[in-house]
């Protein structure tokens, strides 16, 4: 499949499940390549992931409605959020998205000059490498969708896993078996050209 295909037929699916249409084995070379090869301001590498299967995977969920919990209005919100949340749980595995601010603070100091933007290229960075994931589950049949409930799980998460304090996380990736289609999406052409 080109590229151009890829990036047109790259959706958010939401109904995953636990058969993956590869072995897990390639799925994590995947990820792992995806995250390696994916480009960063100055080579700076500051997108890295934390891949959860199994009774992890399940784990993170059960940690995300707890903490839901604590905000929700009444027992529907509550009785909504496990719903929608044990979808996820349905899914083969989560990517969480991390960020390594320690070298973000390393280039501010190294590059004055450029500090106030090495937080934005650090965002930017992980957001190519979580869009680099994806579009290479995608090439291979794994289907993906992105959440993001940061910061309200962060505490809970690197207590959980031992994540390091510079590590900040951005996002939460889904994947899976697509067990139904995605839907349908308007897209909308946002290039102008200048000649």
């Amino acid at each position: 499949m080109t590229q151009e295909k890829l990036y047109q037929t790259r959706r958010s699916n939401y109904a995953l499940g636990k058969n993956l249409p590869i072995s897990e084995e390639k799925v994590l070379e995947i990820i792992k390549n995806a995250i390696k090869y994916s480009p960063s301001a100055i080579n700076s590498q500051t997108a890295h992931a934390v891949v959860l299967l199994g009774d992890n995977h399940d784990k993170l969920w059960n940690i995300t409605f707890n903490e839901l919990s604590k905000i929700l209005p009444n027992e529907d919100a509550k009785k909504t959020t496990k719903d929608k949340l044990d979808t996820f749980s349905a899914a083969y595995g989560t990517i969480l998205f991390f960020e390594d601010h320690d070298i973000v603070k390393g280039l501010q100091e190294q590059f004055p000059t450029y500090a106030d933007n090495f937080p934005l290229w650090s965002e930017q960075s992980t957001g190519i490498a979580s869009f680099a994931v994806w579009n290479a589950l995608s090439e291979a049949g794994v289907g993906a969708n992105i959440q993001h409930y940061n910061p309200l799980i962060d505490d809970a998460v690197a207590k959980e896993w031992d994540i390091p304090t510079n590590m900040v996380l951005r996002a939460q990736m889904l994947f899976g078996e697509i067990t139904a289609p995605a839907a349908p999406i308007e897209r909308t052409d946002r290039t102008r050209i200048i000649k």
